[in-house]
């Protein structure tokens, strides 16, 4: 393989998994990892790339993402029926992972004075709707606060969510891609929406019709990782039936 193909295929590599070890790409690519070291240095330098230790990640976003009050009154009415669907998936006793965002949270709004239900969430505004409801049990996984999405990720997350054995995780995302890749926006939230995926039996994807058109920087999974997903009726319908030829149930809300 030519140098600059090969250094297409790292990008394309990172972008897909919005991050990659140095070992990794030597082993997968049959070079040294001075060779791979060298390639990321090139692709940092035209801007395409962001190194860390140990690798390299995709660059940050050239603007800072939408405040989450801002992102609150977006498409509201969407959202809550969106989340209103998704509460009637919940079953006595369950336990419950509750992604960030705002669509999340409105499934946390129809989720007061259920006995029995634990949930588990990152998102501190799901921990502010539902801190009062005594009928429910409510873990707060640790990790560094993003003030400005209200937050928690890092490793102290997912080492929170390796513990957690859940019935149900609402997912949110920021786009879904044509390939149906899940798509954030964020390294630390992909890799703390992994954590919770693996947390969970069943994934419910929480996502209203715009965001089949919305992008991220990075691939969380592909739709076989979700059970369910659902959305609102301006959805695309070509891509809903894509999803369901891939055996995951489609809920209109």
């Amino acid at each position: 393989m030519l140098t600059e193909q090969r250094r297409r295929a790292v990008l394309q590599a990172i972008r897909s998994e919005a991050g990659v070890q140095t070992t990794h790409l030597a082993d997968r690519f049959g070079v040294s990892e001075m060779t791979i070291r060298r390639d990321l240095d090139e692709l940092a330098e035209q801007g395409l790339v962001r190194r860390v230790h140990g690798g390299a990640v995709t660059p940050r976003p050239m603007r800072d993402e939408p405040p989450f009050d801002a992102t609150r009154v977006e498409r509201e009415p969407a959202k809550q029926r969106v989340g209103a669907l998704a509460a009637g998936m919940v079953q006595p006793g369950d336990t419950v992972i509750i992604d960030i965002g705002t669509t999340a949270l409105q499934v946390a709004r129809h989720l007061h004075r259920r006995p029995g239900l634990t949930i588990v969430t990152n998102n501190m505004a799901v921990y502010e709707e539902l801190s009062d409801d005594e009928t429910v049990d409510l873990l707060l996984v640790g990790g560094l606060l993003r003030r400005n999405y209200r937050s928690l990720t890092g490793f102290l997350t997912e080492d929170s969510l390796r513990g957690i054995r859940a019935d149900l995780v609402f997912l949110g995302i920021s786009g879904v891609s044509e390939d149906l890749d899940l798509l954030d926006t964020t390294v630390e939230e992909i890799q703390t929406k992994r954590a919770m995926l693996r947390a969970a039996e069943h994934c419910v994807l929480v996502a209203d019709g715009a965001k089949f058109w919305g992008r991220g920087l990075g691939r969380v999974a592909g739709i076989d990782a979700v059970q369910t997903v659902i959305t609102t009726d301006d959805a695309p319908e070509d891509r809903l039936e894509a999803i369901r030829d891939h055996g995951v149930e489609v809920r209109i809300a």
